[in-house]
């Protein structure tokens, strides 16, 4: 009964705010403006679970957009499917002055499938599209969703982006306590957050939120951004009913209700993968004989059809098949691995360049991706199931260091996943160039890159002959007029080291006044970025991963010159990171280069962030520093 009326109460209470809201421009405060693509005017939802079968959202969204780069923030479009239904939906447009323009019902909506590409899913979208005729204009956004699923609570976090100030942000949620509905707040440091209790209804309010700029090497959404998780201990999804308060139940639950029984492989199949492992003995070389297979077999669609959004499909229809998403392909290779005698877990976690954690102090369904580990002498083995090309064993950028939720069929447990650290992420760059008396150059060098390195260089064997020359292009772009002459590619799968052997030339290298020639010493990887610089920089920021660059050039200078002047050797040594540069003159026409940068990461105050900037500008100069040549009189 009490539900009931706190139903009725959210409802009047949204009805109220929306007559009392002023549309108009100049009801803004000043502050608010400033900076600001958009103003997010209210975004209030009223969020009613009255069983672990039952969740309504009922939305209201007023936005004011002054320009194009705003219009992402309005937002107004749901999902829905067999178990989400639309109830209502609504926009009304009015212009700076307060005056309605236009009235937009549910049937002028757009929608469309969600599937497209290698996602096959049920899911669908209506959204609104609309062009505007002016700016600024204000919508105001009615919607009304209801679902059975109730495993995933949307999560609150009253700054929406960059470039978009908050007028007012309110989340309100009524839930039946039976379900033990938890909550938890991040980041809230230096925002006021207001949080009123009622009977079973929890309110979280923030207001006058300034708009905030991008700022380069700002951390991840997680680190930064203040939100709220939320989370039930009884809960439903897609007519499974789950119940968890620790992160090794949650992982006990997934694997019984999800994962179990879904490993069955035809008896050909399990005949087929034990002749190819043959009398192999250690698992993780039966392990890489199965990855390899599944790789060559299988390829990546995305499927989401109710349950399928989080239940992996039988490992006997991929195998059918020969396609599946990150649950299928990872559960296949489990399906597979079992067949051979060896034990593997499915994984989930956070896949994003951008590292996020699974957050181990709060327990609820998170992660958008699966893989899969290999338990080996107290560690594990990660397997990117989704990749046709990707080394066994190897985790790059997308799944790295960070916490997973290791599903098994007791005690899972939350775990760090493979970190690679700067000394693991190398670049050794060795080659030599000559300067002809032109001013061209001619030469080639060997680069071999492990690690984070090694991963962004191992697709490229998959790339075209024209498309490898637009790169190194891009690469080299310090040198003028380049030709490629050789780009071999050498890809070492078991040793995980990716080698470019580049032979190039170009003309006019060389800058020429008279008898004077000069030129770049560092031909081939000048580290050139330099960050923005910020008058006030308000953020932290991260150098999310290290890496070490080694560097050894020999350098031939063109008869009949002399060496006029030289770059000194320097040695930059900061809490960032080391840079080394030394020019050895081995003959008098004969220089040999040696370089070396190691960059550490880390999380740094905001205050330190001009300290860091000058480090690079450092690097930048030192690595753009020239030779200067004088031809001999004859």
């Amino acid at each position: 009964m009490f539900l009931r009326i706190s139903l009725l109460l959210m409802l009047v209470l949204q009805l109220h705010a929306v007559a009392q809201e002023n549309p108009t421009v100049s009801s803004i405060p000043k502050a608010l403006i400033e900076n600001a693509n958009a103003v997010i005017r209210l975004d209030r939802k009223d969020i009613a679970i009255s069983s672990r079968k039952s969740m309504t959202i009922k939305t209201t969204r007023i936005v004011t957009i002054f320009n194009e780069n705003g219009l992402g923030y309005i937002d107004a479009s749901e999902y829905y499917d067999k178990s989400t239904s639309i109830r209502d939906i609504k926009t009304v447009v009015y212009n700076a002055f307060g005056q309605e323009i236009k009235k937009i019902k549910q049937k002028d909506f757009k929608e469309r499938a969600v599937s497209e590409g290698s996602m096959i899913t049920d899911n669908r979208l209506i959204y609104l599209d609309y062009i505007p005729v002016q700016y600024p204009f204000t919508i105001i956004y009615t919607s009304e969703t209801q679902t059975s699923n109730t495993a995933f609570l949307p999560r609150w976090s009253p700054v929406e982006g960059p470039f978009a100030s908050v007028e007012k942000a309110v989340l309100s949620i009524t839930c039946d306590p039976e379900l033990g509905l938890r909550h938890r707040e991040y980041n809230f440091e230096g925002l006021a957050l207001d949080k009123q209790e009622a009977g079973t209804t929890l309110t979280l309010t923030a207001t006058n939120i300034a708009a905030p700029k991008n700022e380069d090497l700002s951390p991840s959404y997680q680190k930064l951004v203040p939100h709220v998780l939320f989370g039930l201990k009884k809960y439903h999804l897609e007519g499974v009913d789950g119940e968890a308060d620790s992160w090794e139940n949650l992982g006990t639950w997934m694997h019984k209700a999800l994962i179990a029984g879904t490993d069955e492989l035809s008896p050909e199949t399990q005949a087929k993968i034990k002749a190819l492992v043959g009398t192999e003995t250690d698992p993780l070389k039966k392990a890489k004989i199965v990855y390899e297979y599944m790789q060559g077999k299988t390829r990546y669609v995305s499927i989401q059809l109710g349950i399928g959004g989080w239940k992996p499909m039988l490992a006997k229809d991929v195998d059918r098949l020969g396609y599946g998403d990150c649950k299928a392909l990872s559960n296949y290779t489990r399906a597979l691995l079992k067949a051979v005698g060896v034990d593997s877990y499915c994984v989930v976690i956070y896949g994003d360049r951008k590292k996020r954690d699974m957050t181990n102090d709060f327990v609820c369904m998170q992660g958008n991706h699966m893989i899969l580990a290999i338990p080996n002498n107290g560690k594990y083995t990660w397997l990117e199931c989704t990749s046709q090309v990707a080394p066994f064993g190897f985790q790059g950028d997308f799944t790295d260091d960070r916490m997973a939720l290791v599903i098994k069929p007791e005690k899972s447990e939350l775990v760090r996943t493979a970190v690679y650290d700067k000394f693991g992420n190398t670049q050794v760059s060795k080659g030599s160039y000559a300067i002809t008396g032109t001013g061209s150059i001619t030469g080639g060098v060997m680069i071999t890159s492990k690690g984070s390195q090694y991963d962004s260089k191992y697709v490229l064997e998959s790339k075209s002959k024209d498309e490898l020359d637009d790169l190194y292009r891009s690469v080299f772009n310090t040198i003028g007029n380049l030709k490629l002459k050789k780009t071999g590619l050498k890809n070492n799968k078991d040793s995980q080291e990716f080698t470019e052997d580049i032979a190039i030339e170009a003309e006019n290298y060389c800058s020429r006044s008279g008898n004077m020639m000069m030129f770049a010493v560092n031909a081939f990887n000048q580290y050139s970025y330099i960050p923005q610089r910020y008058r006030d920089r308000k953020t932290p920021f991260e150098i999310a991963r290290g890496f070490y660059d080694t560097d050894e050039i020999t350098i031939e200078l063109p008869e009949g010159f002399t060496m006029d002047a030289k770059p000194d050797n320097i040695i930059i040594n900061e809490k960032f990171g080391e840079y080394k540069a030394e020019y050895v003159m081995v003959t008098p026409t004969q220089m040999l280069f040696k370089r070396s940068l190691l960059i550490n990461e880390g999380f740094y105050d905001s205050k330190e962030y001009e300290n860091y900037r000058q480090f690079r500008e450092k690097i930048a100069r030192n690595d753009n520093a020239k030779v200067v040549l004088l031809k001999k009189a004859q």
